[in-house]
């Protein structure tokens, strides 16, 4: 299988390379139009500021070559973020997969931090990336934004309100939580995403 990691300076990389090892699999990191549109697969990670991952991600033309890919996409944390519509961080427009708005977290009087930092169960799962995950599955977290619930929505977690753990459109997917920092369940949505 071809698969590929997009560069860009907002990724968690390395922690996605080591997860696609433990489960036998090496990906490609690569900015590269040509070999992002060749893969079977791609993964677009991320850790980071939104406003600066679009602005890199637009004067290297990858905004356009993401949203016209057509075989499997996953976004994963601010990889989730960047697919939906638009951010509250730094008042960033994105790329518009996803319909859904992204907003910061505002903690009512409750002892909540924010960034929420740590584990948390995912629940109404429905699609074929959570086969065989079951409900209240917990994985591991590290945001202060989060993507709003909508039509896309194919998972849900709870901080402050509940929001969207888990995007899909046509071939894109995205997932808030870190997969490749969530044992033994993020390593079976992997598996899902590479099976899809």
């Amino acid at each position: 299988m071809n698969l590929v990691i997009i560069k860009y300076n907002a990724g968690n990389i390395q922690s996605v390379l080591y997860a696609l090892v433990r489960i036998g699999k090496e990906a490609t990191v690569t900015d590269n139009h040509e070999q992002i549109r060749a893969a079977d697969k791609v993964i677009f990670p991320g850790v980071g500021e939104a406003s600066s991952a679009m602005r890199y991600l637009k004067e290297r033309q990858l905004d356009t070559v993401i949203k016209d890919l057509k075989q499997p996409v996953l976004g994963i944390c601010l990889g989730m973020q960047l697919m939906c519509d638009y951010t509250e961080e730094n008042n960033t427009p994105c790329l518009g997969i996803f319909e859904e708005k992204v907003k910061f977290f505002q903690p009512t009087g409750e002892k909540l931090k924010v960034p929420q930092i740590g584990w948390n169960n995912i629940y109404n799962l429905q699609s074929k990336l959570f086969s065989n995950i079951p409900d209240n599955t917990y994985c591991y977290f590290v945001h202060g934004y989060y993507a709003s619930l909508g039509s896309h929505t194919i998972a849900t977690a709870d901080y402050v309100q509940p929001y969207s753990a888990g995007l899909h459109r046509d071939n894109f997917y995205g997932v808030q939580f870190h997969p490749e920092k969530s044992a033994q369940a993020g390593e079976k949505i992997i598996k899902n995403f590479l099976d899809l």
